[in-house]
């Protein structure tokens, strides 16, 4: 056995787990990039995982790894910055153990994460996000499990993890009626509930009939918790019925995480400030929440009616001539 693997044990059972009591997730995560960049240096080197060196991962095979995984396996530049922020993690743990090794390691720690394109957020509007909650068949008993469930995301903003890991007993209704849940970053927060979802949770838990606190508030026909894909096959699926009947929503990707952003921007659309919004959604700092300023058009709209000079009207330029409204749509 060489440096490495001693090195890599002693990073997820000593530095993630006893240090720093990392997450399942975030130790998933790293586990998931160490096995894709040392089965990429088998195929590269040839020797098997237990006989690499950290000599085999120099700033130039790192950098050829990440090429791979955008080139080869289509990854996005996001996913690339993730997958090097873990090997720069066990770096920093090597540079302790391995000081010999200084050098080396110095330029792997070097190397920049990518510039990633800022895209904009997508969101429901009031009417799109009716008529993806009127989709489901309340006749059935999946359709009041998935309507119970939109209705919930839609107003809470919770993240698809926080919503499958809800139980029975982290809903309260009656006054003062909200949800717990143990959010990212270990942040456990309150979300309160308005009457309309009030009283749907209210007709759901009727019927869910849980025998239990700890029981899965969402849950399939056997009772065990619905998963991260399910909800986003039932969301996706009834964002294609709602399409039926509301065109607008033709072409939207529509996911767990657009009823986020909706959350979101209907508490900004109320005037709600922008610090309580990082709060309502669990954000670690108000700047992730900045995103949602960018996002609505109606929003820019009234601030450039502000600056409107007296005695005019705001509205937008119409091309008068057939040509010139042919040439503004290229």
């Amino acid at each position: 056995m060489t440096a490495l693997a001693p090195i890599m044990e002693g990073f997820f059972t000593d530095r993630l787990m006893n240090q720093q009591d990392a997450s399942p997730h975030t130790i998933a995560s790293y586990r998931d990039t160490f096995k894709l960049l040392l089965a990429y240096l088998h195929r590269r080197t040839g020797k098997l995982p237990n006989r690499l060196d950290l000599t085999d991962l120099d700033a130039t095979a790192i950098g050829e790894f990440l090429q791979h995984l955008e080139n080869v396996r289509g990854n996005s530049a996001a996913s690339r910055n993730t997958r090097l922020a873990a090997i720069h993690s066990l770096f920093g743990y090597a540079s302790l153990q391995a000081p010999e090794h200084a050098q080396l390691i110095s330029r792997v720690l070097a190397i920049q994460t990518k510039r990633t394109a800022k895209t904009a957020v997508d969101f429901l509007s009031r009417a799109e996000l009716d008529a993806l909650l009127a989709a489901p068949d309340r006749t059935t008993w999946h359709g009041r499990r998935d309507h119970a469930l939109l209705v919930l995301a839609a107003q809470t903003g919770l993240r698809v993890s926080e919503l499958t890991a809800l139980t029975v007993g982290d809903l309260r209704l009656g006054t003062g009626s909200h949800v717990s849940c143990h959010g990212k970053g270990r942040k456990d927060r309150c979300t309160p509930l308005t009457a309309h979802t009030q009283q749907t949770m209210a007709v759901w838990l009727a019927e869910r009939r849980a025998a239990t606190d700890t029981a899965p508030l969402f849950c399939t026909r056997v009772g065990t918790p619905l998963s991260r894909d399910a909800v986003g096959r039932l969301v996706s699926k009834h964002a294609t019925r709602a399409a039926q009947g509301h065109p607008a929503l033709h072409g939207k990707t529509i996911t767990p995480h657009t009823l986020r952003h909706s959350a979101a921007m209907t508490l900004l659309h109320a005037g709600v400030d922008i610090t309580v919004i990082a709060l309502w959604l669990g954000h670690e700092s108000p700047t992730t929440t900045r995103i949602y300023l960018h996002a609505d058009m109606a929003l820019k709209e009234q601030a450039i009616a502000r600056t409107t000079p007296p005695d005019t009207t705001a509205s937008r330029y119409q091309p008068t001539d057939a040509l010139l409204a042919f040439l503004e749509q290229l």
